[in-house]
């Protein structure tokens, strides 16, 4: 756990639905910088978009909201997550390359 932090937790989530080609991953990266979050976005060549972020518990469930909302030309049909403990390996919040 990140020093300093109280409840402080990782995220990894799966967004499946019309999530690529809509702005998805520019949509996640705002609302987390927004959020003071850490991590990343992808889209997977599945077609599903993957989310890995730290930060307070109760921002990274904020985070959930907006990604089962999604951009407004998306439609997200489900939100499949995973809690973690948070590892502090990340500096900032960026978009990744297809994986």
């Amino acid at each position: 756990m990140m020093s300093g932090q109280v409840n402080t937790a990782r995220l990894h989530a799966r967004v499946e639905g019309h999530v690529q080609g809509v702005g998805f991953r520019y949509f996640v990266l705002l609302a987390a910088q927004e959020m003071n979050l850490t991590g990343w976005v992808r889209n997977t060549f599945d077609g599903r978009v993957e989310v890995t972020a730290e930060g307070p518990r109760k921002d990274l469930e904020t985070l959930i909201f907006f990604l089962r909302k999604g951009p407004r030309s998306s439609f997200v049909s489900e939100v499949k997550t995973d809690w973690q403990e948070a590892i502090g390996e990340f500096e900032r919040f960026d978009v990744r390359n297809t994986a």
